[in-house]
Parts: C-alpha cells; structure tokens; sequence
C-alpha cells in the first residue's frame, strides 16, 4: 500500500476516543467525526463510576468474583472470553486513567475511594464524586488533541453519518456524511471505519435518560446496508430517574450504593409532606422484598419492583408514576462530597434539595444491551480475548468495526451498574489495536476504490435530503417522535406480553408509513435541524419495529427482558433436592437449551430476518438465577 492508511472513527465519546488513541498510536492516521463537540459526548452524563477490582477495602474482592458478577447480572447471555479480559483489564485502565490526570474520589488515607453499586456485595466501584464520565472523558479527550496538535487526528465535528460506501466484495471503503450547518453531503474514503455512535434511548421519546443525539440512527443505517443488529430486545430502565417535562434525568445508581432508600407511603392515599410521615408508615419495598441485597438490587429487579408497586399495587406516591428516593437520613457533608452531581441536577430542574427532602423518580430507558453484532478470537490458553486480532469487535462487513454502547458485547441480557464505562474504554481500546492489526494485513487502500462508488452515495442521500426539503407532507416529525416515545414506553417497556407487542408492532409500521408524509417546515438551506430531526425520526421508527420483532420473538423472561407469563418462580422456601426445587430446575435448564442464545437480526424487506447463535458459557457455566430475596 502506498498511502499512509486512513481510518474514520465516527463518535467522540470514551469508546470512540480511546479507539483514536491506541490507532494513532499504532502510527495510522483518524478522522473522528460526531454530531456536536467532541467534549459534549453522552459519556460525560455517566455518573456513579467505573468498575475495577483494587480491593482498597479488604473485602477480598477478586477478578474472579467481577467476571461471575458480570455474567450472571447478563443472565449468561454475553459471551464469556470478552467479559474475562475486560475484567482482568480493569485495574491497568483505571491506572491508565490516572497517569491521564483522572483525579478519582480518594480515602483520607490516599487510597483509591471505592463505592457499591447493585447487583453485587462487594464495594468495587472507583468515581470522581459522581461526574466519572466527564473526567474520564476530559482526561482522554487531552491525550486525543495531542495527537490532534501532531496532526495525526483530524476532527469533523458537526458532521453527521449517512450510510457506508461498500465495494463490489461489500467491503467498507468510506462513508458518506453531511454538514449539519452546510448540509453538504459529502463522500470519505477510509481503510477501516469505526462506530461507536452511543445508544438508542431517544427511540423511547423523553422517557429516556440519554441525550438528544442518542437516537441509534447511525447503528440501525449499518444494519440497512447488511450489518447485523444483535439482542435488539434487552433494554435496560434505569430505576431512579427524575421526572421531568422535557426529559427524564439520570440520578445515579450511586445513590442507593451510598445508603439511599426507596419507599412509599403505606397508605396510597397519603398526601403528607414525606418529611413528616413515620417511619413505621413508610414502605421499604426494596429491603422487605429483597432482604439479602435491599436497595443496592440489580437494575432491572428494582425496575420492576418499582412497576409492581405503582402500576400494579396502586402505591405510587399521590396516585402517580413516581416513588421516594431517600438521601436525608445520611449525613449531608457525606452525601454532598460523594453526590454532589447529581443533587445539583436535583435542585435546579425539580427546584428542591435532596439533602431536605426525599427525592421523587421512577424507571426510565437508559442503556442498550443490544447493538452492532461484534466478533471475537479467543485465547486458548488464557480463556480471554487473543488481542491484537483483527476478528475482535468486527462486524460482519468487513472494514466495519464497533465499540461502546452501539455494540452488543458485554452486557447480555441486563448491564451491571459501573459496567458501562468500563466496556466503553476497554471496547475501545481493543477496537483500535483490531483495526491497526487489520490495516496492517489490508491488501487494497480504498484509494484504489472507483470513485462511482462514492459518488452513487452522495447522489442517493443528496436526492433523500432534497425530497425532504421539498417536501409538502402534513405530518410533523417532532411529534410523530413523541408518539414513537409514547408507543415504546408504553408497549415496549418495563414488563412486555405478546399481545401488546403485536399491536406496538403494527401500530409501529403505520407509524412508519406517516413518516413517508413529513413537511419539515423548513426549507433553509443552512443549518436546518430539522432536516437531521427527521431523518432521525425515521429511522428510529424502524429501528423501534426491530426491538418490537426481537422481543415478541423471545417468550422467556431474562434479563430486562420481562414477560411474566414465561416467568419461571423459584419454589420459596424449597432447596436442591426437594421435588418443587428439582422441577422448577430442569424447567430452568429446558429454558435454557432453548433460549441461552443471542439474537440476530438481519435486515429484509419484509421486515427483520431473525435467527440465534450460541453464546460461550466456557468459564462460568450457567446456573439458575441468583435469587434477590
């Protein structure tokens, strides 16, 4: 080859940069494109911190113990060679991020801070007060402008993704982006492209914790041009999100980690001040329904806790959607120097201080386990990831790796809290070593790809935006995207059953056919949100038909995957070799056989083509699951 080769990342949060960091470094040029301000990516909203085992507090926490954690919160539905190495990773990475300036929450001894997080007993969780995304992110955005500064690193901000350039072998050559103030569309080649476009949470409208820009869109135009979308189903709620009229805001899992509770009045009718009802007329559902991990439960287990109480008991604090998240029985110099993020979002979009009075939220979307369809190679010897090998976080068009939110790696069926980071970093990183090995063996630079390649793509999203601009349809995309919102809350949610997805998923497809009659009401040429607005919209109505399809699909509970009529009930009060606890396991291994495999989703025009494939249990073989009770 010979040109330098050129790779295009295309999302500038921790996922993203820390691919640009280890390709640049590998002596290869990027250019990193995203939708805003690289320094405004959704990375920096993660709040509670990032997991790794330093056992700072001698509770003999162990690599070990971090990996089964993670597998069993997935409901083994991840493979396990990934899972592994990230795990046995993370103590280097927060070191890494240290050496970067990262100022982590420290002991007045000096030692690194540790805090606990659901899903496991063990404090694990290293954090910056509770703004982790944002100095993780500072801190390799830094190393990232040097880089910049060499001039190896090339930023395309305010650039958005519009679909792939693929050769006659469908390999991808480039990509073709616009200018969201020129609205220039524009073709770039490129050796090896790199998503890590975030998550999807706008598909659920503003019942969402993500940003605006999390809509999904650049993922799901992968999957149009024959990239497989995996475990579209597992969304995970976040169960304390604070309510608001333009967006649901994320307060952290931190809170319960750090000695929150949550409860409801007894009575559903009480229209007390929470500050003066009594303690023996409060509900602590969480710790009387779950004594063994009280408040500090998994997420998807205290969403639905949460559903159970309002929606099903009727016990929402004053007949609405919402319970108490308590922060005031703690001392307030220590909630404010662990908490201090969050209270602050607190107090200026709900207007009261969480340290006076308890703080109302409710579950809201917040994280996709599913995404881009990712490989891997496997160590033999080690049981982990063969690194440097260009098969790990390949998709299956080759040229086309992922990383971050938009794959579908580590998480299975339901994210550990403090996860989130963790594989963000560490998925990027492995990512851009993959893609220096790949370019490294590549044969043909895409300089010796024809150029009607790029130009057939500039010419089919030009003629789309200019339909759009011309558009004179009577359909507004901004509130078809409230009711895509509606729709998905409501239909796709916390708990699912298969008649009510089978009407979400027609309603879904007429959703789509309005889509086709938007006027945009705006036909300026510069900078036209709008123009970005409804494209997005629109693919985020197919998208949401796709999780609609996968979870119909899917008759079994696990995970956040929730349909309580394939629930299968531990025997309470029943242990191994009594005949309800042996019967209700080889239920579970039935299940298992049948379900214990990823979903695949391919792109037809009829609809998604779905089929499964095996995940690799070969280091924490399956059990049935942790009972929370």
């Amino acid at each position: 080859m010979k040109n330098r080769p050129l790779v295009i990342v295309i999302g500038g949060g921790l996922g993203g940069l820390w691919t640009t960091l280890r390709i640049v470094e590998a002596g290869f040029s990027v250019e990193l494109f995203s939708l805003f301000e690289v320094k405004r990516s959704h990375s920096v909203c993660a709040q509670g911190g990032i997991n790794a085992v330093l056992d700072t507090k001698g509770q003999r926490d162990s690599v070990r113990q971090h990996l089964i954690d993670t597998v069993k919160g997935g409901s083994y539905l991840a493979n396990q060679p990934p899972i592994q190495s990230m795990c046995e990773e993370a103590p280097g990475l927060i070191r890494t991020f240290e050496r970067m300036g990262v100022t982590f929450s420290r002991t007045p001894e000096g030692l690194m801070d540790l805090r606990l997080f659901g899903g496991v007993k063990n404090k694990r969780t290293c954090f910056a007060g509770a703004s982790t995304g944002q100095q993780l992110m500072y801190g390799v955005d830094e190393q990232v402008r040097r880089h910049e500064a060499q001039g190896s690193v090339h930023k395309r901000e305010w650039w958005e993704f519009l679909s792939l350039v693929l050769d006659n072998n469908g390999h991808c050559k480039g990509i073709i982006a616009f200018n969201l103030h020129s609205l220039e569309v524009r073709a770039f080649r490129a050796d090896a492209v790199v998503m890590a476009t975030g998550g999807m949470g706008k598909v659920y409208g503003h019942r969402t914790t993500n940003s605006t820009n999390s809509t999904g869109a650049a993922a799901f135009r992968c999957y149009l041009q024959g990239a497989r979308f995996a475990n579209a189903e597992f969304f995970q709620f976040h169960p304390t999100a604070m309510l608001g009229d333009d967006k649901t805001r994320l307060m952290s899992e931190a809170a319960r980690g750090e000695g929150g509770r949550l409860w409801v009045p007894k009575r559903p009718d009480d229209s007390r001040d929470p500050r003066s009802i009594p303690e023996n007329e409060r509900f602590y559902f969480l710790e009387e329904w779950y004594p063994s991990y009280g408040n500090t439960v998994p997420r998807d287990v205290a969403s639905r806790a949460i559903w159970k109480i309002v929606r099903e008991q009727g016990q929402g604090v004053g007949g609405a959607d919402k319970v108490y998240l308590d922060l005031t029985h703690l001392d307030k110099k220590f909630v404010t120097a662990r908490l201090g993020a969050i209270l602050d979002i607190y107090r200026k979009f709900h207007g009261s201080d969480p340290l006076e009075s308890p703080m109302e939220i409710f579950p809201s979307a917040h994280y996709a386990m599913g995404g881009l369809w990712i490989n891997y190679e496997k160590d033999e010897q080690s049981g982990g990831l063969k690194y440097g090998s260009p098969r790990n976080h390949a998709t299956n068009i080759p040229g086309l790796y992922a990383c971050g939110e938009c794959d579908s790696g580590y998480h299975g069926a339901n994210r550990l809290g403090a996860n989130s980071l963790l594989s963000a970093s560490f998925s990027g990183r492995v990512t851009g070593e993959s893609v220096a090995t790949y370019l490294q063996g590549l044969e043909q630079s895409s300089n010796e790809t024809p150029s009607r390649f790029f130009a057939e793509g500039v010419a089919r999203e030009q003629a789309i935006n200019e339909g759009l601009l011309k558009s004179n349809g009577h359909e507004n995309p901004y509130r078809l995207h409230d009711e895509l919102g509606a729709l998905m809350t409501g239909k796709v949610g916390v708990v699912r059953d298969n008649p009510t997805l089978d009407l979400a998923y027609d309603e879904l497809l007429a959703l789509e056919q309005r889509s086709r009659s938007v006027g945009l009401g705006d036909r300026c040429g510069w900078s036209n949100q709008s123009l970005a607005e409804t494209r997005q919209v629109q693919e985020m109505i197919r998208l949401s038909a796709v999780i609609t399809r996968c979870a119909r699909a899917r008759d079994e509970c696990r995970g956040a995957h929730y349909k309580p009529e394939f629930r299968l009930t531990i025997p309470e009060g029943k242990f191994p070799g009594d005949p309800e606890f042996e019967a209700y396991r080889e239920a579970w291994k039935r299940k298992n056989d049948k379900w214990l495999k990823t979903t695949l989703a391919e792109h037809d025009g009829d609809g998604p083509r779905i089929s499964y494939e095996a995940v690799d249990t070969s280091i924490i073989p399956p059990e049935q699951p942790r009972d929370y009770r």
